[in-house]
């Protein structure tokens, strides 16, 4: 009997190994029809999921209390397992290179756990040749066991988009790889019980590794395409918002916004390809171009900044300025690899505190990561400037009169207004005497 009819007939068990963003919503999805062991290492999180308690958003706290995922921090319940997903974080070094630290991590715990006749799937995004070459010799290390023999490995990278309520983990189709063709069809027929859109199964470990690594890249040259022209069509008193509706018309216009990069994927993926790419002798030219744009858009809206204050007469050293959401996107608590945080640091070379609100964020996350402390909306009156940095439901729906509150009430000072991703309407409060500026 094969692996998949085990699992689906309860006689063995699926683990997820990493429950953040992407493992948690993968255990749950899993849990509705086998049984499934969330391990993370986190035991303040393995508690919150214990008590019902969702800290990610994406399933909510009721599909937490209700799924039959055995939540734990103790690694020897992997023993119970036999189809492990790893589902771990893959960030970047300062110097922009790999940090394989939790992969390696994971595989360490893994492998330490691992019996014969397991499947060993990565989710996690990495260059090719991660998986075999640097995950295998851990597992094989650890357990003593041998790779093709004892146990098999595939690849499935994740494709869960955080705060994204539309593209979850059932609509998305997923790609699917195996060291062997039986390995495949494994892989394939235990992912097809959760990704009801299908599976779209890779020649090869190294396609599906390549295949989630340029999806990113893509994105964040388009993206950095997009604030290139923000920053031309600044310079000639051109709105960029304008000018991309009018493009947009067009039936093969790509739509993509100008913006902050950040988070675990579209600003840190580019960079695992491209070190992989320098290692074999190739200098990228593109992916990383569009990486330095991406990179100094902070930069470049501090200095937009300034730039309106001294237009407002303004005195820039101790200007009182507001930044409304501090998450890496909209309606996500996530704070970790955000670059609304480049915007806060540039502010502070200026002398300037801003007063940082975010009712979304991970205060804690925020503090232990950045030490910072969010303040209460109350905290955002007699404001010299406003820097709408996160389109979070909870300021889109923001009023005029709402926002005049943030400012100096009865005063002839000018209203300076940073609306980075243009959720408010320009000519309105421009009309209204506010120094507007967008991306």
């Amino acid at each position: 009997m094969s692996l998949y009819e085990e699992i689906l007939k309860k006689n063995e068990k699926v683990s997820l190994v990493g429950l953040g963003y992407v493992g948690m919503p993968i255990a749950v999805a899993f849990s509705k029809q086998v049984e499934v062991i969330g391990f993370d290492v986190n035991a303040h999180k393995i508690e919150l999921y214990k008590k019902g308690i969702d800290p990610t958003n994406e399933v909510g706290d009721e599909a937490i209390a209700k799924c039959t995922v055995e939540f734990t921090s103790d690694e020897t319940k992997l023993r119970e397992a036999k189809f492990h997903i790893v589902a771990v974080p893959t960030p970047v070094n300062s110097d922009h290179t790999p940090d394989l630290t939790p992969v390696e991590g994971a595989s360490h715990v893994v492998g330490r756990n691992l019996t014969k006749g397991s499947i060993v799937v990565y989710e996690s995004t990495v260059y090719p040749g991660v998986t075999e070459d640097i995950c295998v010799p851990i597992l094989e290390q650890e357990s003593g066991l041998k790779c093709g023999v004892d146990f098999k490995i595939g690849y499935s990278p994740e494709r869960i988009n955080p705060g994204d309520k539309v593209h979850r983990l059932e609509t998305i189709v997923k790609i699917v790889s195996g060291m062997d063709e039986e390995t495949l069809e494994e892989v394939a027929n235990v992912y097809s019980l959760v990704a009801k859109a299908g599976v779209h199964r890779a020649e090869s470990i190294k396609v599906a590794e390549a295949a989630k690594v340029i999806e990113n890249s893509q994105r964040d040259i388009n993206i950095a395409f997009m604030n290139e022209l923000s920053i031309i069509f600044n310079k000639m008193g051109i709105d960029t918002k304008s000018v991309l509706e009018a493009a947009g018309t067009k039936w093969n216009f790509l739509k993509f916004q100008p913006g902050l990069v950040g988070g675990h994927c579209i600003g840190v993926d580019p960079y695992y390809l491209t070190y992989k790419a320098e290692e074999i002798g190739y200098h990228s030219q593109i992916i990383l171009s569009g990486r330095r744009i991406n990179d100094d858009m902070g930069k470049y809206v501090v200095e937009s900044l300034v730039k309106k204050l001294i237009m407002a007469d303004i005195a820039i050293k101790n200007a009182r300025v507001a930044i409304l959401g501090f998450t890496f996107k909209e309606n996500c608590p996530d704070t970790r690899n955000t670059r609304i945080v480049d915007i806060v640091n540039e502010l502070n070379e200026y002398g300037i505190k801003p007063v940082i609100v975010d009712p979304v964020a991970d205060a804690e996350e925020a503090k232990n990561l950045y030490g910072l402390e969010f303040d209460t909306m109350d905290a955002v009156k007699d404001m010299d400037a406003v820097i709408l940095a996160v389109s979070h439901d909870a300021f889109k729906t923001l009023t005029m009169k709402e926002i005049d509150k943030f400012y100096p009430v009865n005063s002839d000072k000018t209203k300076v207004l940073i609306d980075i991703k243009g959720i408010l309407n320009r000519k309105e409060y421009e009309k209204a005497g506010y120094v507007y500026w967008r991306l």
